[in-house]
């Protein structure tokens, strides 16, 4: 506190003075033994304390805010440790678990609930992957345990003639044409989900009028009506593989029908987006059988398929295809029986190639 004497100016501790006194007298200040003293000598003292105080109450608060900040990020990034750790263990055996994570939905809980949702999609597709190859190995491995018996049996017999060794080739040849056609459709699925390398117009159009003219002799030996309402569609892809979509659709069709049943094909474009459909009777189909019609290897009915029912890959294949394509299927059920199968295509980009073959 400046002492102050009666009447006189005040005085403070001053550095460099006899007892460290300094007097003010009106704005100036003095020492003891009456030297007069700059301002910024004054003021030195009081700043200096200044410094040194507001560094330390700087130092404390960063230490204090660094041990609050690992204090709260240890607790938020503790779920996401325990989501990675989790998630390390999954593997394709392991392909059901999930995380389950508990607490506030949060942004951490979305992630969690959409990891697990990949996981369930994972696991669909590697089921689904998992019968395909159980599928493929059946169909590839029961003609070939019928042709070595029918080698064996041609061979074992004493008395066999020219003519049941030609009649045991005969039927060597139809299933090895068999197996072929399941090859062919194997490896056109495989294709068809691997993707499109190159896009160029394709008219649908001219792809079912071909597709028309090559199964209508199948169909007049089965006795079917055949009605076509071809129109111009045109989208882009791979023309052989939307060719195949259509025979594809059409072999269905005329394959799983009924005596003296018709099969309805049509082309053209609903809302600008240009379309193939395939209807036909046959026997009725649950609604909810549809979904499996497109799976690998997959036959209403069961049994094993043949020259005649087919190996169950038809539609998977179309639906590869449609994929491949970016396209829409809408499949239901006919009220009196069969199918009705409507492949929406995306419309071309303006100014695209000219469609490739023709009418």
């Amino acid at each position: 506190q400046p002492a102050r004497s009666p009447g006189g100016p005040a005085a403070c501790p001053g550095p460099g003075a006899p007892g460290g006194v300094v007097r003010r007298h009106g704005g100036a200040a003095f020492r003891a033994g009456g030297g007069r003293v700059a301002s910024g000598e004054v003021s030195a003292v009081p700043i200096r304390h200044l410094v040194v105080d507001s560094g330390i109450a700087l130092a404390a608060m960063s230490v204090a805010a660094v041990g609050l900040g690992w204090v709260m990020a240890d607790r938020v990034l503790r779920p996401i440790r325990a989501m990675a750790a989790a998630t390390r263990r999954i593997s394709a055996d392991s392909l059901d678990a999930r995380l389950a994570m508990r607490g506030p939905r949060d942004e951490v809980f979305d992630l969690a609930d959409t990891i697990d949702g990949l996981l369930g999609r994972l696991e669909t597709a590697f089921a689904a992957q998992r019968r395909f190859i159980a599928n493929a190995a059946h169909e590839l491995s029961t003609p070939l345990t019928v042709d070595r018996a029918l080698l064996e049996v041609a061979l074992a017999e004493p008395g066999a003639t020219a003519a049941s060794l030609r009649a045991t080739c005969q039927d060597l040849l139809a299933s090895n044409e068999d197996q072929a056609r399941l090859l062919e459709a194997l490896l056109a699925l495989a294709t068809s989900e691997r993707g499109l390398d190159r896009r160029v117009a394709v008219d649908l159009a001219a792809a079912a009028r071909q597709v028309l003219a090559d199964r209508r002799d199948e169909a007049d030996r089965r006795g079917l009506r055949v009605r076509a309402t071809i129109a111009s569609a045109v989208t882009s892809g791979n023309a052989d593989l939307a060719e195949r979509l259509i025979a594809n659709l059409v072999d269905n069709a005329v394959r799983h029908n009924v005596p003296d049943g018709w099969v309805e094909v049509e082309t053209g474009a609903v809302a600008g987006r240009p379309l193939v459909a395939v209807r036909n009777s046959g026997p009725v189909i649950a609604a909810a059988d549809i979904d499996r019609l497109f799976e690998p290897f997959q036959r209403l009915g069961g049994g094993r398929g043949g020259a005649d029912r087919g190996h169950g890959l038809g539609l998977s294949i179309v639906q590869a295809i449609a994929r491949a394509h970016r396209a829409e299927i809408v499949a239901r059920p006919l009220p009196e029986g069969g199918l009705d199968v409507q492949v929406r295509f995306p419309a071309p980009a303006h100014g695209g190639p000219a469609p490739a073959g023709g009418p």
